[in-house]
């Protein structure tokens, strides 16, 4: 089983986590831009930590035979912090790096005006950059803001096909079916959504424009969902590549819109470079140092 964990924060996790992902069939992943817990109160720590994930914490995955993306934008919790509105000059400089393969974690967190004016700013960039949009909907009064979410999205006049709505559960997941966007979910241990709860979602909607991920980040969460997702879906009765369409290829086929994948003889089971699959590691230029 080869898996493409297409939202994990790795920067909050041990070298222990690499190891147990590689051993449980993660090759590839994205690391959205995120919250660290504790509030910046800085535009500098921000550059400091965009350096982190274009540089460091790709060069540190590699050490564990992972490969590396992530996604650039500031986080809608701390789009509320008028200290930190000179972090968005900062994006186009980081939109245009190697292995950053969409604007995000964007979207809305509390629902407030200040997240609604960095989201839209945000979707105008993806436009500008040519890239796909990672979006966070809200864990409070998800629906509304699931519905706020795709109507912004319907205006920005970006492809749905290009926008991936995460943090999705029963509730959301027929609003953004419909839109033509991806659908993500994040499988958590006590929150969010779990293995058999996904497997049902999986069972009544398909697995098309289905995006698993652990969202594994400081809290307690677990970087191995989606390989327990996974085996939860063997258990269900679902093919080998139905099972290799959620973990791999939609994931893949998502981020490959960017023309920045990094997946070059990657050692994925039945995905290695030279069968198949370097046709999904479209790249603008070649690589530039990590640093």
């Amino acid at each position: 089983m080869r898996i493409f964990d297409p939202h994990i924060h790795m920067t909050s996790r041990t070298t222990d986590d690499y190891r147990a992902m590689y051993a449980a069939g993660v090759r590839a992943l994205t690391e959205p831009a995120f919250w660290l817990g504790q509030p910046r109160t800085s535009v500098g720590s921000f550059r400091d930590y965009f350096d982190t994930l274009v540089g460091w914490e790709r060069y540190r995955a590699a050490q564990f035979g992972i490969r590396h993306h992530c996604t650039i934008a500031l986080n809608p919790k701390e789009a509320n912090d008028p200290r930190l509105a000179g972090v968005l000059d900062l994006l186009p400089r980081y939109l245009a790096k190697d292995g950053v393969v969409a604007v995000g974690e964007t979207g809305f967190d509390a629902m407030t005006d200040a997240e609604e004016k960095v989201f839209v700013r945000h979707l105008e960039l993806a436009v500008e950059h040519g890239l796909p949009v990672l979006v966070h909907t809200p864990h409070r009064d998800k629906a509304a803001g699931t519905r706020r979410t795709l109507d912004l999205v319907a205006a920005s006049g970006l492809p749905p096909e290009r926008v991936l709505v995460d943090h999705l559960n029963e509730v959301t997941v027929r609003l953004v079916a419909d839109s033509g966007c991806w659908m993500g979910f994040s499988i958590y241990p006590d929150t969010k959504m779990d293995e058999d709860r996904m497997v049902r979602v999986l069972t009544e909607y398909g697995t098309d424009r289905m995006i698993v991920n652990s969202a594994a980040d400081w809290g307690h969460s677990d970087p191995l969902k989606t390989a327990k997702t996974g085996a939860a879906m063997r258990a269900a009765g679902f093919s080998a590549d139905e099972i290799d369409q959620v973990l791999w290829r939609n994931p893949v086929e998502f981020y490959a819109q960017s023309g920045r994948l990094l997946l070059e003889d990657t050692d994925a089971e039945g995905g290695a470079a030279g069968d198949g699959w370097e046709g999904n590691s479209i790249r603008r230029g070649e690589p530039k140092d990590a640093a």
